[in-house]
């Protein structure tokens, strides 16, 4: 298996293991996973109604391929999932944390772009 696919394996397997849990723990507000295997996007989005009067809608994470390496685009919580898809199998050296200002990247133990 080439290593882009690898990747976007291991992506999949890890929001979906995320979307499945959550699901599991709240009716009201549920999480949906999308994918877009052609352009190399993948979201866990929450959407749904809080208390009957307030409307969820946000992404938690987001995860683009770019040139073979994976893009950290957003993470909405504490959760440390480069840390994860690290211990799942992808490189730290193929890892962009690109929600971190480009000045900031150099700094992280993962690539800078």
């Amino acid at each position: 298996m080439d290593r882009v696919k690898k990747y976007e394996t291991i992506i999949i397997a890890m929001l979906k293991g995320y979307t499945d849990s959550w699901n599991q723990n709240d009716t009201q507000i549920q999480s949906q996973l999308i994918v877009d295997p052609k352009g190399k996007h993948y979201q866990l989005m929450r959407l749904g109604w809080k208390n009957d009067d307030e409307y969820v809608h946000y992404c938690v994470f987001h995860i683009d391929l770019i040139q073979g390496k994976v893009w950290i685009q957003e993470n909405r919580t504490d959760i440390l999932i480069a840390e994860e898809l690290v211990e799942l199998g992808i490189y730290k050296k193929d890892i962009v944390l690109g929600l971190l200002p480009p000045i900031l990247r150099k700094d992280s133990e993962y690539a800078a772009a």
